[in-house]
């Protein structure tokens, strides 16, 4: 029988320092060098082990992605932005060939909204034991309505979104133009946190991989709608395609 829940173990759950609504708090990832589990380090990036691995079964690893506590991908440069994504895809899809592991998240929490307790800019690689993520993910949760494209890689609005309302696809097929993925990420980040999303200030990444095929989900987050929590259906805005001509006016 398929593994239909992760564990997660609340005694390490209390133990987690909150810096995202605790401005106050002391940041972790801020002394440098108190940091261990350090995996590989490249420039101001860093990838350790999870110091609070809250998930039985999982090999849980983190992404520092600068050394600026109040950093993000909206206000990266291009270059490192470019470097960030390498970074993290390199080491995603190493953990997911490895034979490990059932498969492999790898997703990023932004702002109070998304689930994560850290404020510094961070994005998470998490092996899972037993789950399979691929059997809760269809073709349809990255089909849309087309914003901009290049060749090997397109930015869509989705039609079917998972949680619902406004969900952004970068759906990468060559991936040669993993650079052109990350200058796609930098615009949601800028487009959620200042037009969609500026009272709440949060969204997630979220990466897929579908065979050769490796996608993006940005998904802005508010509180989530009660008809998705307790029947788990998705709802989808009217107005996409006012959505897709304000994004094309101030982006492409």
């Amino acid at each position: 029988m398929a593994q239909t829940h992760l564990h997660f173990d609340m005694y390490i759950g209390k133990k987690k320092p909150e810096s995202v609504r605790n401005r106050d708090a002391a940041c972790p990832f801020c002394d440098r060098d108190s940091l261990t589990g350090v995996l590989e380090q490249r420039g101001s990036m860093i990838w350790l082990m999870n110091k609070y691995p809250v998930l039985q079964d999982t090999y849980q690893t983190v992404l520092i992605e600068s050394d600026d506590c109040d950093g993000d991908w909206s206000v990266y440069t291009r270059d490192h932005a470019h470097d960030l994504l390498a970074f993290g895809v390199e080491k995603w899809l190493e953990l997911d060939e490895s034979g490990a592991y059932r498969s492999v998240l790898f997703f990023k929490n932004h702002g109070p909204y998304s689930g994560g307790s850290i404020r510094h800019p961070h994005m998470q690689i998490v092996g899972l034991q037993g789950y399979d993520y691929q059997q809760h993910v269809k073709g349809s949760d990255f089909v849309g309505v087309n914003i901009d494209g290049d060749a090997g890689v397109e930015l869509n609005l989705s039609t079917h979104p998972r949680a619902g309302f406004f969900e952004y696809n970068v759906v990468l097929t060559d991936r040669d133009r993993l650079d052109k993925m990350a200058d796609y990420l930098r615009i949601l980040a800028h487009w959620v946190l200042t037009y969609v999303n500026p009272v709440f200030k949060s969204y997630n990444f979220f990466f897929y991989r579908r065979g050769e095929t490796l996608i993006a989900k940005v998904v802005p987050r508010f509180v989530t709608s009660p008809l998705f929590v307790g029947y788990s259906i998705p709802q989808v805005a009217n107005n996409l395609d006012e959505i897709v001509r304000e994004m094309k006016k101030r982006y492409f």
